[in-house]
């Protein structure tokens, strides 16, 4: 029994050393690029919703994260069915790497978001920057399992979000600042993986 033990370990061991090896094509270019286009929309809502965010944060921060959900919920459902596609034996051990790269970025996001709104409000005006800050490393995070450009989209969107925190004020609360960095941001993304993508597969 400790022989069979020893051998599915060393099995599994083998897959997960596989899966890290492996470049990972589990996130479909049209899916993504379809997450910049929502960002466009959130920004058009916020215009008509939330004319003036620094004294409707609440409001300004539900259109952000709704979107945010939403294009998680698509992303997610789309690299499960596109990663047993491609990946097929490999394809448990290929998702739990991509979402452990990306979520402790996610989660950091969302605990300084928390914070800041209780303890801090006065300074929500930073934080398009600082999810922007948190994006790109993820993005870095993952870039040793995606194409090698990759990391061109994680220096977007450090630069943009430092350029936000730069604004100094609430004009980094203005829809362009979230709409302008993700709309082209995952513009390049979907681009670099379509072109790096043997046959340009990308549904």
């Amino acid at each position: 029994m400790n022989n069979l033990d020893k051998a599915l370990g060393d099995i599994s061991s083998m897959r997960r050393q596989l899966a890290r090896s492996t470049q990972f094509h589990g996130y479909g270019p049209a899916t993504l690029a379809s997450t910049g286009v929502m960002a466009i929309l959130a920004a058009c809502l916020q215009t008509r919703l939330v004319p003036d965010p620094a004294n409707h944060p609440s409001e300004y921060l539900g259109v952000w994260i709704w979107t945010a959900f939403l294009s998680a919920a698509l992303i997610g459902a789309q690299m499960h069915t596109r990663t047993r596609r491609i990946h097929s034996g490999l394809a448990d051990e290929m998702i739990r790497m991509a979402v452990g790269q990306f979520l402790p970025s996610a989660v950091a996001g969302a605990l300084i978001t928390v914070v800041l709104l209780r303890y801090v409000p006065h300074t929500l005006w930073m934080m398009p920057g600082l999810w922007q800050i948190i994006f790109s490393l993820g993005v870095f995070s993952s870039c040793r399992f995606l194409p090698r450009p990759m990391v061109a989209a994680g220096a977007w969107y450090l630069f943009t979000g430092l350029m936000c925190i730069s604004l100094g004020d609430t004009r980094s609360l203005a829809p362009w600042a979230m709409a302008m960095p993700y709309g082209v941001g995952q513009s390049l993304v979907a681009a670099i993986l379509f072109f790096s993508t043997e046959g340009g597969d990308e549904t």
